[in-house]
C-alpha cells in the first residue's frame, strides 16, 4: 500500500501563514485559523507543506486502509482557500445558504474571499462538522 504523503509535521503554522505572498490571502487564512482554533480548542498543526489541520482522528476504511487525519482544516491556495470538513454537506444545506453558497467539493469549501462569507454560519458549519466527526 502506498505511503500517505500528507501527514502531520512539526512545521510552524505561523511561519507558513506569514510566508503567503498575498496580504488578502494571509488575512483570510488567519481568520479561518482563528475560527477553527476557537471551535476545536486546538492550535492547529501543519499537515504536509500546505494544509493547516485541527484535531486528529484515526480513519479506517472498509477496504482496510487506515490513516491518521485532521478533523477539520484549510489550505490557502492561490485561487481560493480550501476548507476541509469531516463528512461532507448533506446535512448542511441551511448553513450553505446562509454562508453565501461557496463552491463545494465532496468534503471541501472553496472560498475566494472570507469577507464574502457569513462568519457565524461558517463557525456553525465547522462546529457541526467537528461534532459529526466525534470531536
Amino acid at each position: 500500500m502506498a505511503t500517505l504523503k500528507t501527514t502531520r509535521t512539526d512545521a510552524s503554522v505561523d511561519e507558513f501563514l506569514d510566508g503567503l505572498a498575498d496580504e488578502g490571502r494571509r488575512r483570510d487564512a488567519r481568520t479561518v485559523r482563528d475560527l477553527m482554533t476557537r471551535v476545536t480548542g486546538e492550535p492547529g498543526a501543519m499537515w504536509g507543506d500546505a494544509i493547516v489541520g485541527f484535531g486528529e482522528r484515526h480513519l479506517r476504511y472498509a477496504s482496510g486502509r487506515e490513516l491518521d487525519w485532521f478533523v477539520v482544516g484549510f489550505s490557502p491556495r492561490k485561487q481560493a482557500i480550501t476548507i476541509y470538513l469531516s463528512e461532507g454537506f448533506d446535512a448542511f444545506d441551511d448553513l450553505l445558504t446562509r454562508l453565501g453558497n461557496p463552491k463545494t467539493g465532496k468534503g471541501c469549501l472553496y472560498v475566494k474571499h472570507v469577507t464574502d462569507l457569513d462568519l457565524d454560519a461558517l463557525r456553525e458549519l465547522i462546529d457541526r462538522s467537528v461534532s459529526q466527526a466525534g470531536g
